[in-house]
C-alpha cells in the first residue's frame, strides 16, 4: 500500500524529476519572437492624444466569435502574475522547481505580449474594451483552488496546458486570418510543452504515491474550470466559444482528459490504498458523466444549427 507523503516530501522526492524535464525541455523549445509575427505594417494611430483614427467593429473582418475567443484567450494571459505568484509560492524559488518557475514565467509572458500587439495592430478588438477588462480581470487576480497541494497543482496544470494548447489553435483557424492562425500556433507550441512537463511530473509522482496522484487527478477532473473563468461574462463568451466549436466539453473530454490520463495509465495502476480506489471510481464516473453531458450539448448544437438553417 501506498505511503502519504507530505507536501514538502513531494516537493523534494519530485526535484530529481524536475531537473531532468527541465532539461529536456530547454533542449526542445524553441527561441522565437514575438514581433516577427504581427502584421506591423497593418498598424495605424488611435484616436487619443495623438489624434488618430478611433476603432470601429467594421476595422477587422474576423469573426464576432473569434473576436471573443481571442479576448478571452488574452485576458486569460494577462494573469501571469497571479499564475507566477500562486507556483512560486507552491514549488519554491529554489533549485530546479524555481527555475522551472522563471523559465516557465517568461515563456508565458511572450504569450500575452504576441497576441495584445497582434490584437491592436490588426484592430481586431476594441483596444479601449479590452484594457477595461484586462483592468478588472487582472485586479481580482487568481487563487489556486488546490493552492497548497503539489499533485492537485500538477494535475490541474496538466490538463490546463494542453486545454489551452487546443483553445489557441481553434481561435486562430476559427479567425480566417493565417497571420493569426501562425501567431496562435507558436502560442501552442509552448503551451504543448509546459503540458508535457508538467504531466511528466505527475506520471513519476503515481510511481511515488499513487494513491495521492489518482486523488489529486480525481479531485481535479471533478471540478476544473480554466484559469480565465473569473473574466467578466465568461459564462456567457464559453458557451459562444463552445458553439462554435472552439472548446466544447467533447474536446474537453476527449481531447484533454482521456490523452492525459491515458498516458498515466490511471484505470492499470497499481498499489491503491482505499481512498486510491475510491477516486479510480469517482474518475471513471466523472468521464462517464461529461461524455453525456458532452452528448447533450452536441444535440443541442445541432437543434440550433438546424433552426438557424431555416430562418
Amino acid at each position: 500500500m501506498s505511503t502519504t507523503l507530505s507536501q514538502t516530501a513531494l516537493l523534494v522526492e519530485l526535484e530529481p524529476v524536475v531537473a531532468r524535464n527541465l532539461d529536456r525541455h530547454l533542449s526542445l523549445a524553441k527561441e522565437w519572437f514575438p514581433h516577427e509575427y504581427v502584421p506591423w505594417s497593418e498598424g495605424r494611430t488611435f484616436d487619443g492624444p495623438l489624434n488618430g483614427e478611433a476603432w470601429s467593429p467594421t476595422d477587422s473582418t474576423i469573426p464576432d466569435v473569434a473576436r471573443t475567443a481571442l479576448i478571452v484567450n488574452l485576458l486569460t494571459e494577462d494573469n501571469l502574475p497571479s499564475y507566477h505568484h500562486e507556483i512560486a509560492t507552491l514549488f519554491g524559488r529554489d533549485g530546479a522547481w524555481g527555475t522551472w518557475v522563471h523559465r516557465w514565467t517568461a515563456e508565458e509572458g511572450r504569450h500575452g505580449t504576441a497576441i495584445r500587439d497582434y490584437l491592436t495592430v490588426t484592430r481586431a478588438v476594441d483596444p479601449v474594451a479590452l484594457e477595461r477588462a484586462r483592468m478588472t480581470h487582472m485586479a481580482a487576480g487568481y487563487v489556486n483552488v488546490h493552492d497548497d497541494e503539489v499533485l492537485h497543482s500538477l494535475a490541474y496544470v496538466s490538463f490546463q496546458e494542453l486545454a489551452t494548447r487546443i483553445s489557441h489553435r481553434n481561435t486562430g483557424k476559427a479567425t480566417g486570418d493565417p497571420a493569426c492562425e501562425a501567431l496562435l500556433a507558436r502560442v501552442a507550441a509552448d503551451e504543448n510543452l509546459h503540458m508535457v512537463f508538467y504531466r511528466n511530473l505527475l506520471a513519476a509522482a503515481f510511481e511515488l504515491a499513487p494513491s495521492q496522484a489518482m486523488r489529486a487527478v480525481a479531485d481535479v477532473v471533478a471540478d476544473f474550470q480554466m484559469p480565465g473563468n473569473g473574466i467578466d461574462g465568461f459564462a456567457r463568451k464559453s458557451v459562444a466559444i463552445a458553439l462554435a466549436g472552439i472548446y466544447d466539453l467533447r474536446q474537453h473530454r476527449d481531447e484533454v482528459l482521456q490523452p492525459v490520463l491515458r498516458q498515466w495509465d490511471v484505470f492499470n495502476v497499481t498499489g491503491l490504498n482505499a481512498d486510491g480506489e475510491a477516486a479510480r471510481e469517482q474518475l471513471a464516473a466523472q468521464l462517464d458523466e461529461l461524455d453525456r453531458a458532452a452528448s447533450r450539448f452536441e444535440e443541442k448544437r445541432a437543434a440550433r444549427a438546424a433552426r438557424l438553417a431555416l430562418r
